[in-house]
């Protein structure tokens, strides 16, 4: 089933401000955060916001817990730049894909260098 494109605009104008916002947070737990993606329900309650931060495991954890006290600051940025029936419960989770592709280049690398 395709996704209809009421929820593709809404999704990548959330993107667009979310970007922008959070790189305007004040909490110093929010380092360099880029925002990879949005993820929302056919019925727009739900917006997964996928993003990636700078640093070791600490710093992101701290990433994280800093995008989650500033929930309530984003979606109201949101309502105000978006009209919408009901504005989506936010949700942070750190996009890993880019660690995922390096493990796995990683991975064949060493599998190339064992056959030789």
């Amino acid at each position: 089933m395709t996704e209809g494109t009421r929820p593709s605009r809404v999704r990548e104008e959330f993107r667009e401000i979310l970007a922008e916002e959070i790189l305007k947070l004040k909490d110093p737990r929010v380092g360099f955060v880029t925002v990879t993606g949005v993820k929302v329900t056919p019925d727009l309650r739900r917006a997964i916001v996928f993003y990636t931060a700078l640093g070791d495991e600490k710093d992101r954890k701290a990433t994280a817990a800093g995008l989650r006290s500033a929930t309530a600051h984003l979606r109201r940025v949101l309502g105000h730049q978006i009209r919408l029936k009901t504005l989506p419960v936010l949700e942070f989770e750190e996009d890993e894909t880019a660690e995922t592709a390096d493990r796995i280049e990683r991975l064949i690398q060493q599998l190339h260098e064992g056959e030789r």
